[in-house]
């Protein structure tokens, strides 16, 4: 296992469009969730959806996701961060009003890899198939991330653990990588959710390059890639999807692969974390 380069988003950044694709895709999530009574917390921008989804607890900056209490957006100063973009000081915090089933939640152990990943081959919503060809996992969180990533976390406590897994599409052709960030305390994944959300290029977890084994190509440094990300009951889940050669075009393809897989993991991950899957793996 080893990480590998980041690549960059599609295409120039335009505020307005991505705040209408994620808009569009929350509603659609929505409908999605209601139909299979699934509870997973979408990530929007400029808006802070921190979810904690099995209790019910739904923390929101410029709106709800379903009429949960509601807190104060987290706040955020500017402080120097050495040689590369300041990074600022964001203040999350939880309602109040938590229901008290939350802290019990909490107690349970942080999602371990063959929990989060329990099957070598995933088959996704559109019916495509995918095939998992890697697996790392690390409680030093910071070897898995940007510089800007592991100094935002230092702002709180550590996290629990970090678990990645690449998978490609059937031809071989799509690396995706889903990350799992697990911490102790939801304000922290909070914290970490709202700014991956704003700025999800420079706040990233790293890629996975495939084993030698997987007989598969290393992306090419810089490729563009689809960023996707949502928030659990104490994890956020990412997921980068890129072609192996590097190729920017077939966006939309990828992005179905990159949503589809991340909504798996995700709702894997919220069983755990709901307490509605056992411990054991």
């Amino acid at each position: 296992m080893t990480f590998g380069d980041q690549g960059f988003a599609y295409g120039p950044p335009d505020p307005y469009a991505q705040f209408a694709a994620e808009q569009h895709r929350i509603e659609q999530d929505r409908i999605r969730r209601r139909r299979r009574n699934r509870r997973v917390a979408v990530a929007g921008t400029g808006a802070v959806l921190a979810a904690a989804v099995a209790a019910g607890v739904v923390l929101a900056a410029g709106g709800d996701d379903g009429g949960g209490p509601a807190a104060a957006p987290p706040t955020a100063t500017t402080t120097p961060s050495g040689s590369g973009p300041a990074v600022p000081s964001v203040d999350a915090s939880l309602p109040s009003d938590a229901p008290s089933s939350l802290p019990s939640l909490l107690t349970r152990p942080a999602i371990r890899p063959e929990q989060a990943f329990p099957s070598k081959s995933v088959r996704v919503e559109d019916g495509s198939r995918h095939s998992r060809v890697d697996l790392a996992t690390t409680t030093d969180c910071a070897r898995g991330m940007s510089a800007e990533l592991a100094e935002l976390i230092e702002q709180g406590e550590k996290c629990s653990r970090l678990t990645a897994a690449l998978f490609t599409d059937a031809d071989r052709r799509s690396q995706v990588t889903v990350t799992v960030l697990s911490f102790a305390r939801v304000e922290d994944a909070s914290r970490v959710f709202m700014m991956a959300s704003m700025d999800p290029v420079t706040y990233q977890v790293v890629s996975l390059d495939p084993p030698p084994e997987a007989g598969m190509p290393t992306v090419p440094p810089g490729s563009a890639g689809v960023f996707r990300r949502v928030m659990t009951v104490r994890s956020v889940v990412f997921a980068n999807g890129q072609w192996g050669d590097g190729a920017e075009t077939g966006e939309a393809e990828l992005t179905a692969q990159t949503e589809g897989l991340l909504e798996r993991v995700s709702e894997t991950v919220v069983a755990y974390e709901d307490g509605e899957a056992g411990e054991s793996g």
